[in-house]
């Protein structure tokens, strides 16, 4: 008799459970929780309106600070000391006129409107106080859909979506990749990112993963930036520093720091931050490849390819990336891998997808304690 096969289907799900993260699934399976206990963040609602075609790389600046107040008259001064302590703190305190013209709310609103009505040159958020809402340089929500294609012992294919998504400062990154056919894919990860937006760049408080099989119960990894530190779902803590990136949050910081010439995009360059991967922080490093020409399904589009400097350790997947000055240095192609013969490549299929610019009635209302 003939030893009986096992279903495709099971054979196929096991594959891509390797291909999304094998044996470190199982290797840190204390991080992971059940969907009772801690829930992964609801998604913003944004609505894509408008696509994003490729355009002249726009040329950034900084937006000049507004002239300091002209200091108060001596007799002023002098009346001030004669007041109570608190008095005389509130009148010294400069009150620029609402309107005043050429105020930093000026030029952040005027640069706004330039960059979305034609190529103009876009404001860095340096001179922005923190407690400020986000300028222009800060893409608005998009949605990248990509082509899946792989290999494990084989090619493997399917479909994946980044989506940036923003409302005022705060902001969610979702990486969703799927092994299969749409309508029926074998296994799914989502890959999520929530914080806000500082003059710093991108400020994670949480990074979730979920991972979706066929048959049996999602699995889930948290970590949850507190301060200086960052928390795992089993209680082990680790320093996250300043600046420092989760798996789904570092593609768009990347975006912002070369759309703000805060890193200069050529070859032998080097971008360094803090990097919390599952399995452990690294200080990781990403090196300028250099500038080359892609083929994609929206014809040949000019990117810059940015790859590790080094090996992840644990079996951890780590990406190379390909950023396109012409679609505001978006990451049009990713290339994620687990080793030399485990890896899925995802390039763009199509225009990326934008929302309208937010109105103040759209932002979150912030208080003052």
């Amino acid at each position: 008799m003939k030893a009986a096969r096992p279903p495709v289907l099971l054979v196929l799900a096991v594959l891509a459970l390797h291909l999304l993260g094998g044996h470190e699934v199982l290797r840190i399976h204390e991080g992971w929780m059940n969907e009772t206990t801690h829930p992964m963040p609801p998604r913003m609602k944004v609505d894509f309106v408008q696509e994003l075609k490729p355009r002249t790389p726009v040329t950034v600046r900084s937006i000049a600070p507004a002239p300091p107040p002209e200091p108060p008259a001596r007799p002023a001064a002098v009346h001030a000391a004669a007041q109570p302590a608190s008095q005389a703190a509130s009148a010294a305190e400069p009150r620029p006129p609402a309107s005043a013209p050429g105020s930093v709310v000026d030029a952040v609103a005027g640069a706004a409107s330039a960059a979305l009505e034609s190529v103009e040159p876009v404001a860095s958020a340096a001179s922005v106080p923190f407690d400020s809402e986000p300028g222009p340089e800060w893409p608005l929500s998009t949605r990248l859909s990509y082509v899946l294609t792989g290999n494990y012992r084989g090619p493997v294919s399917g479909q994946a979506q980044v989506e940036w998504l923003r409302k005022g400062r705060d902001y969610q990154v979702h990486l969703d990749v799927s092994i299969g056919p749409s309508f029926a894919p074998l296994i799914t990860r989502r890959m999520s990112s929530q914080g806000q937006l500082t003059p710093d760049g991108i400020a994670p408080q949480r990074y979730d993963e979920e991972t979706k099989l066929i048959f049996g119960e999602p699995r889930r990894f948290n970590l949850v930036f507190l301060g200086g530190e960052v928390q795992t779902a089993a209680g082990m803590r680790g320093a996250a520093p300043r600046g420092a990136q989760d798996a789904a949050s570092q593609f768009v910081h990347l975006t912002w720091l070369f759309l703000t010439g805060r890193e200069p995009l050529q070859a032998g360059h080097v971008v360094q931050f803090r990097l919390m991967l599952p399995s452990r922080p690294y200080d990781w490093a990403y090196e300028v490849v250099g500038e080359e020409l892609l083929d994609t399904p929206m014809g040949p589009l000019s990117a810059w390819h940015l790859k590790p400097r080094q090996a992840a350790a644990s079996g951890d997947l780590v990406a190379e990336a390909w950023f396109a000055p012409s679609l505001q240095y978006l990451p049009v192609h990713l290339v994620i891998r687990q080793d030399a013969n485990t890896y899925i490549d995802l390039m763009l299929k199509s225009a990326p997808l934008q929302a309208a610019p937010e109105s103040t009635n759209d932002m979150p209302r912030r208080t003052t304690p």
